[in-house]
């Protein structure tokens, strides 16, 4: 089963040791994650499986190659003692058409900027998204991966059987992902993404019990 929302493009796992994460997902799921590349001056690094589709979970954590960052790492991954899954991307046809109409609807996803990765094999790749992310990570931020070719791309693939998520007032949470074009199943409790995946040892869950 195939249960990839409107304009999926990733989910985020944010962890504080990316080795041990990355290896307790092979254990869990029989599928090794693929390795990413760097996000040089962030700190950090990434590994990826593929969602199904051209959806993909990006294992992102520190990287210990490089110095530390001047800021934080992005995800708040240093306020992390254990893996979650903090947010999620979407993919719109037209990114700047995208953010104009989610503004007139009431909803500012950020300012559009830049960002890039060097794969393992020297590759660059660059992408541009939103910075205003909802301080609950249910409400995408939004992506455009340009001419860049798309990182789901040959990856080893653990269908995505279900997302959920919770928070505490799911109202409130509604409109802003309308506004986007998309939508979450949402139900009441502690604000929390979670997702399950097709593997070859059967469904492994992540996040949310």
């Amino acid at each position: 089963m195939n249960a990839l929302p409107a304009l999926l493009d990733h989910l985020v796992l944010a962890t504080p040791d990316l080795a041990t994460t990355v290896a307790d997902f092979a254990r869990r799921t029989g599928v090794a994650p693929a390795p990413g590349g760097t996000h040089l001056g962030l700190g950090t690094r990434n590994h990826l499986v593929g969602l199904g589709g051209s959806g993909y979970l990006e294992i992102i954590g520190p990287d210990p190659d490089q110095p530390p960052p001047d800021g934080p790492r992005p995800f708040r991954i240093d306020r992390l003692t254990a893996p979650r899954i903090v947010t999620w991307a979407i993919r719109p046809p037209d990114l700047d058409a995208a953010v104009a109409a989610a503004r007139a609807r009431g909803h500012d996803p950020g300012a559009v900027r830049p960002m890039s990765r060097r794969r393992a094999d020297g590759t660059l790749l660059e992408w541009r998204l939103t910075d205003g992310a909802h301080p609950s990570g249910l409400v995408p931020f939004l992506i455009d991966w340009g001419t860049t070719p798309h990182p789901s791309a040959g990856l080893p693939l653990t269908p995505l059987r279900a997302l959920t998520a919770t928070a505490p007032d799911p109202a409130r949470i509604r409109p802003l992902l309308s506004a986007l074009g998309t939508a979450l199943p949402l139900t009441a409790g502690p604000t929390g993404l979670g997702c399950t995946v097709d593997t070859p040892r059967g469904p492994v869950s992540f996040g949310l019990p």
